[in-house]
């Protein structure tokens, strides 16, 4: 069942890009070659965006695709490193509380004045709701991430490592070139 759930995130994920990449698309070639536009086009993509980014910052967690500043906690005693991605999880989920508590506040008054988007027939708190639903979903897996690190099935974020991959592609780099001499 979860994995499930995961092949549907990633394929909204994608959708949303492929979509936003898409409009801009279209976008860019009515303006440039028939001198035309879309005036929803706009507020479209700023909304597709960022109910991609919200979806993404909880699939970068699930993952550990996020890039992190964690040089020096990788050299404490794996015991000090789960407390330190405890005690950063926490202040992380306080984040979430405070986004999704001003979220519902600004929803709220939206629905009650009634205000539409700018250009397109749609209330406005309903594009918005992306608030509320990319901050439960990254507070439920900043929340599974915290009992992984519990159960000691994580010590950690797992953070993206740019200098590992960087040094792994430079090797397979080297190696092709020797293989083709």
């Amino acid at each position: 069942m979860i994995k499930v759930l995961h092949k549907i995130e990633e394929s909204l994920i994608a959708l949303l890009l492929v979509a936003t990449t898409l409009l801009v698309f279209y976008e860019v070639v009515l303006r440039f070659v028939f001198n035309e536009g879309l005036l929803w086009a706009q507020e479209a993509t700023l909304y597709l965006a960022a109910w991609m980014v919200l979806m993404g910052a909880s699939w970068g967690i699930r993952e550990g695709a996020h890039i992190g500043v964690d040089a020096f906690v990788k050299h404490l005693p794996t015991m000090t490193q789960r407390v330190v991605s405890l005690i950063a999880i926490t202040l992380c989920l306080f984040y979430c509380g405070l986004f999704l508590y001003g979220g519902w506040v600004y929803l709220s008054k939206m629905k009650m004045i009634g205000i539409e988007m700018e250009d397109l027939p749609i209330p406005k708190w309903q594009a918005m709701t992306c608030l509320i639903f990319g901050f439960v979903l990254l507070a439920w897996r900043l929340l599974v991430l915290a009992y992984q690190i519990v159960k000691g099935e994580r010590s950690g974020f797992g953070f993206a490592d740019e200098a590992k991959e960087s040094m792994h592609l430079a090797e397979e780099l080297s190696s092709s070139a020797e293989r083709k001499e």
